[in-house]
């Protein structure tokens, strides 16, 4: 689907995403700053142009080495200084975008109930810390990278158009410089190839993803050094076992999918749960997540949907699910803002499921794809 194939409905639909979207986050205009977000945009010694380029080449000038994200905060002080306002209206601004091009893809691949997975994602309870939340610009502004890189490889999949192929690489890297977390997109291209044609081919799947898993190997690397020598990823609270972190890994992937079905009780910083292996109940998590996935594999060959859907949640999460050091872990296994792409393989596979037991209509989606 393209620009020029949007219809009146496509039209209406987004307008009505969007007033949605500003009229449900009306109390976050009036927001203040919170917690760290002063110590990303108001830093006095990064808002000259000598603060821009130490922002891109001095991985000890941020709190995090995300150099658009931050660049995006250079640029945004000179509009709207510390008005915490216009960083809050941006932020929404980049929800819109975001929820917007869930749909645009999930047209692409024909999923039924793109219009009701992006709603359900633009307003979901669960993603207010990313919007809300100042600092969590990376989330959004990654997001758009990340989805329309994701959009532009489907076109190249499609059209075999070079140019497709090198918009996707360079959006990639664009969300790469925004938040690792992305470095996930290439094996979720190779899911959706395999849950397209059923099995991957070497030449068609998997050689034109080289580049994009380099640089998702190297962005990945360079982050876990930045995390433990820069952030203070390290010390007593980080000594953990592998069976430790596959504790954690298990229970947290529980409790994320628990806070989409259910989003009740969010709060900014859960209480850090104690990691025991000799409490027999903690193996029950993971012990059941591998089950589901068993039995989503066993069911592979007639329902490919929910085991993509399952493992693209999980593979999204991956990089905070324990596995890897990172800062907030010192307060909590979990939070909210670490599920802002990986809550799309849940949404997207109910709003498929949801339509498919509505009763069937006539109207079709496939004329704009």
């Amino acid at each position: 689907m393209t620009a020029a194939s949007l219809g009146a409905r496509d039209l209406l639909f987004s307008a009505g995403l969007v007033a949605a979207v500003f009229l449900v986050y009306r109390p976050v205009w009036d927001g203040g700053f919170l917690w760290d977000d002063k110590a990303h945009v108001t830093r006095p010694d990064l808002r000259s142009l000598q603060g821009l380029w130490r922002i891109w080449f001095d991985l000890g000038a941020t709190q995090q080495h995300y150099p658009l994200v931050h660049s995006a905060f250079w640029l945004q002080y000179r509009l709207w200084g510390e008005n915490p306002a216009g960083y809050h209206l941006f932020n929404l601004g980049l929800h819109c975008v975001v929820a917007l091009m869930v749909a645009l893809i999930l047209r692409q691949l024909a999923v039924p109930g793109a219009y009701l997975a992006a709603a359900i994602f633009a307003l979901h309870p669960v993603h207010v810390e990313s919007v809300a939340w100042i600092s969590e610009q990376k989330n959004t502004l990654s997001a758009v990278f990340y989805l329309g890189a994701a959009a532009a490889w489907l076109r190249f999949k499609q059209k075999d158009e070079p140019a497709s192929y090198l918009l996707a690489l360079g959006l990639f890297v664009l969300a790469l410089c925004s938040k690792t977390v992305t470095a996930t997109l290439p094996a979720a291209l190779l899911l959706i190839g395999w849950w397209q044609h059923g099995r991957l081919r070497w030449r068609r799947d998997v050689v034109p993803l080289i580049p994009f898993f380099v640089l998702a190997a190297a962005a990945g690397l360079s982050t876990v050094s930045v995390e433990r020598r820069l952030v203070g990823a390290e010390g007593a609270a980080f000594d953990l076992t592998l069976i430790d972190r596959g504790l954690i890994a298990g229970r947290a992937l529980w409790f994320y999918l628990g806070k989409i079905v259910w989003p009740a009780n969010l709060i900014f910083i859960y209480p850090r749960w104690h990691v025991s292996q000799a409490d027999w109940l903690q193996y029950l998590y993971p012990a059941a997540a591998i089950l589901v996935l068993g039995a989503l594999w066993t069911a592979r060959k007639r329902w490919r949907g929910p085991l993509a859907g399952a493992l693209f949640f999980v593979g999204t999460l991956f990089p905070a699910l324990g596995f890897f050091n990172v800062y907030p872990f010192l307060f909590s296994f979990v939070a909210d803002h670490f599920q802002y792409l990986a809550s799309l393989g849940v949404i997207a596979l109910a709003a498929a499921g949801i339509t498919r037991l509505l009763p069937r209509r006539p109207l079709r989606y496939g004329s704009s794809l």
